[in-house]
Formats: C-alpha cells, structure tokens, sequence
C-alpha cells in the first residue's frame, strides 16, 4: 500500500514514464516478498472400463501426478472418478488407450484449482523449473531477481 509519495515540482518529471516503472518495480518487490505460490487447474476424470485393463489405469493415472477417490462396480464394469492436473493431461487419452488396449474410456471436465506446495523461488524446486521456463518462453533473463 502506498502511503506517501512526493512528486517532482516540474511537471515534465511528472508524467507515467517517470511514475509507472518505480510503481511496476515496488509491486514487483512485494510479490517477491509474500511468498508467492502457483495454482494449477485439476480435471475431474472419469474413468469406465473392464476390471482386467485397471491395472493399466492406475499406472497411467500414477504417471501423470493423478489420484482416484471414488470406484464404481457394475456387472465386470468399473468406473472411477480422479483428479488429474491440466498440465499432465495432454496425450492422457492416448496414453491410457495404449496401456489398456483401448478399453478404458476417460472423460475429463474442469473441477477446481490446487496451490503447489513448492516454492518457487528455492533453488532446485519443481516450481522453480516452472518459473525458469515461463520467463525462457517470454523472451526474460532467466534467473530470478533477487
């Protein structure tokens, strides 16, 4: 929160090119500064295939950082629902189709977000690779400022 702030006099020194970069760089300081987390996007993935190709569902879903909580038995029929991360879900069906022998059907909707638990600014850490990629991707200096 900005309390006070004292202007130049001369209204040339005044103006957005002067007060926008030391406002961007400030809000940037605090972002730094409250220990900043990333949020990912989680599907709600159902899952319906015979019993015998499970197996091959749970090794796919393990794989990809996803998890079941709920297992439906019909008739030699399961159906399960999971969460799986957005970002682990590109080729998920073809992966899955691969390992079940194409009878394992998924169905995937948006169902919430989820705060990662590794800081992004520790060296080494999962979320720190993520960062050092965004900022590759967007033309930035690839190391974190201080």
């Amino acid at each position: 929160m900005l309390h006070d702030a004292t202007l130049h006099t001369d209204s040339i020194h005044r103006g957005a090119n002067q007060i926008s970069p030391a406002t961007r760089n400030g809000c940037f300081a605090t972002y730094l500064c409250a220990e900043p987390r990333f949020q990912e996007p989680i599907f709600l993935v159902e899952i319906a295939g015979s019993q015998d190709v499970m197996g091959g569902v749970f090794a796919t879903l393990n794989k990809r950082r996803g998890s079941i909580f709920d297992t439906i038995e019909e008739n030699n029929r399961i159906t399960m629902k999971g969460y799986l991360p957005v970002a682990e879900s590109f080729g998920f069906n073809q992966d899955l189709r691969a390992n079940t022998g194409g009878q394992a059907f998924p169905q995937c909707v948006f169902d919430h977000w989820e705060i990662l638990a590794d800081d992004p600014l520790k060296p080494g850490s999962k979320c720190e690779k993520m960062v050092l990629d965004i900022r590759k991707r967007k033309g930035r200096k690839t190391e974190i400022p201080n």
